[in-house]
């Protein structure tokens, strides 16, 4: 007959299992609340600044959303906020050209940078964001995060590698959110996913954790709001 004794470390296992699980359940489900209550708060514009000495005194922590245009930048940002016009897009790929901030209930800044597909090659990036967005980027001492915009229906461009490169030289932390995820089929979107993650692997700066959006059906979104809210004040 077997001794009892013998299952016990098995038991114990299995019991602690299940425990680390129910835990990491009850850790995601407390982010996403959190997050939910930080974006349902009142969000609102309060400055733009096209110039270095434009911008307002550092204050709350900021979190800068960057991406190539057409990218869905401006739809994410209302997504995450709940509101239909408040990162306002554009026809005219480029167009807008300065920072805008925004208040998040007084916990959180978000920061709209310009789009960067407008230029034509990689060494355009470089130009053009070793201004006033490289600037901002090495410099500012309340800038926690970039959510880097990839879309994910297209390939990886050189713009996107040259903006990683320039985020890798200021030292900034940056996440890769893959965006219009609905417009790609299951198989894809993985491929896509993976190709990504391997990507961020090969940047110093960048972090770890992709994550799959659609600003359409509201996939990511609620994850997303979770993983921002870490950083807020």
């Amino acid at each position: 007959m077997a001794d009892p004794a013998s299952h016990q470390p098995a038991q114990a296992e299995s019991g602690t299992h299940l425990s680390t699980e129910a835990e990491q359940q009850a850790l995601r489900a407390a982010a996403l609340e959190a997050g939910r209550r930080l974006f349902a708060a009142e969000c609102t514009f309060f400055f733009g600044a096209q110039r270095l000495e434009q911008l307002p005194p550092p204050g709350l922590p900021e979190i800068a959303f960057a991406g190539r245009s057409n990218v869905g930048k401006s739809s994410l940002v209302n997504a995450l906020t709940g509101r239909n016009s408040l990162a306002r897009t554009s026809s005219q790929p480029g167009r807008t050209r300065q920072l805008n901030f925004f208040d998040l209930g007084g916990r959180l800044v978000l920061v709209d940078m310009p789009g960067y597909g407008y230029a034509q090659a990689a060494k355009d990036i470089k130009a053009d964001w070793q201004g006033m967005m490289f600037d901002y980027l090495r410099g500012r001492p309340t800038l926690r995060r970039v959510v880097l915009l990839l879309d994910s229906r297209i390939e990886f461009k050189p713009s996107d590698a040259a903006v990683m490169d320039l985020l890798d030289q200021a030292a900034v932390t940056y996440q890769l959110v893959l965006t219009k995820a609905d417009a790609v089929k299951p198989a894809a979107l993985a491929k896509k996913t993976q190709a990504t993650a391997d990507i961020a692997r090969a940047h110093p700066a960048a972090h770890p954790e992709i994550f799959v959006t659609s600003a359409e059906t509201g996939l990511g979104i609620p994850e997303l709001r979770g993983e921002l809210a870490t950083l807020a004040a």
